[in-house]
């Protein structure tokens, strides 16, 4: 069996796990499969009545890898991606999961193993879910435009920062509602196993997660000054450049246009 090359065990479960293998203490525990492929695996399950997630990576193929690899697309091997995008969130002041265990081990792509535990995440809806009755059920402009910003400077300091999110969406965004119910709006970023980390993230990269906001807001009734809102906040991370706006727009449109098999509102008024 590989040595673990890399740990964080955060409590409860350091005082749980003291002296054991964490690979075995974390195989031991039980509760819902939210997901099962291949060799990945979500689990939920409770520990002294609270709930937490772990998302458990195996070994993969090397099938699996040059599958990957044929369609142009990086593999994620574990998760050791969603780790360090936390991390690097968290050192950003951008509200995401609350890491309480991670282990990594083996160093060969194909053998690698890891998982990580994370806080359940409750009291919180998705931005695709609170949008949704907007068409018919249009929100306040203060409102909106609160959200809009919000959401434009969650994305420039994760971009501005180099990270990119790769599954960039608005299903992706958290709104806590217990601090809505305070009038703050307070975004959480989710689901981060195929987030990428540089120095400064490629142009194509920012006009991908970008494009996914748009596309994803497209049926919301919004207009072009919802997207100048946007836009304008999210300037204030750096500059960009030029034509940055307009391809990402394009991309934006394929993606719904691929999707939907149709114009999208916006691009049709």
């Amino acid at each position: 069996m590989a040595e673990i090359r890399e740990q964080d065990i955060r409590e409860p479960f350091a005082a749980l796990w003291r002296g054991q293998d964490p690979f075995a203490c974390a195989a031991s525990l039980s509760g819902k499969v939210y997901r099962s492929v291949k060799n990945r695996r979500t689990l939920r399950f409770e520990e002294d009545g609270k709930g937490y997630f772990i998302k458990y990576h195996g070994p993969t193929t090397v099938r699996e890898l040059l599958k990957n690899l044929f369609q142009l697309r990086m593999p994620v091997f574990g998760a050791e991606n969603e780790y360090r995008a936390i991390r690097k969130l968290e050192s950003l002041g951008v509200p995401t999961m609350t890491i309480r265990a991670y282990a990594a081990r083996g160093k060969k792509p194909c053998a690698m193993e890891s998982f990580l535990i994370t806080e359940e995440i409750t009291k919180h809806t998705s931005l695709e879910d609170f949008c949704r009755p907007w068409p018919e059920e249009p929100p306040s402009s203060r409102l909106k435009h609160r959200l809009i910003e919000k959401l434009a400077e969650t994305c420039a300091r994760m971009h501005f920062a180099g990270l990119n999110h790769r599954d960039c969406y608005l299903c992706h965004f958290l709104l806590d509602e217990k601090a809505f119910e305070k009038g703050e709006i307070v975004l959480r970023v989710l689901d981060l196993h195929r987030a990428e980390i540089r120095s400064a993230i490629p142009e194509r990269m920012r006009v991908k997660d970008l494009a996914g906001i748009f596309f994803s807001s497209m049926d919301l009734g919004l207009d072009k000054r919802s997207a100048l809102r946007f836009m304008a906040v999210y300037r204030r991370g750096g500059p960009l450049p030029a034509g940055t706006w307009v391809r990402i727009w394009k991309a934006a449109v394929r993606l719904y246009r691929k999707e939907h098999g149709k114009e999208p509102p916006v691009a049709a008024s």
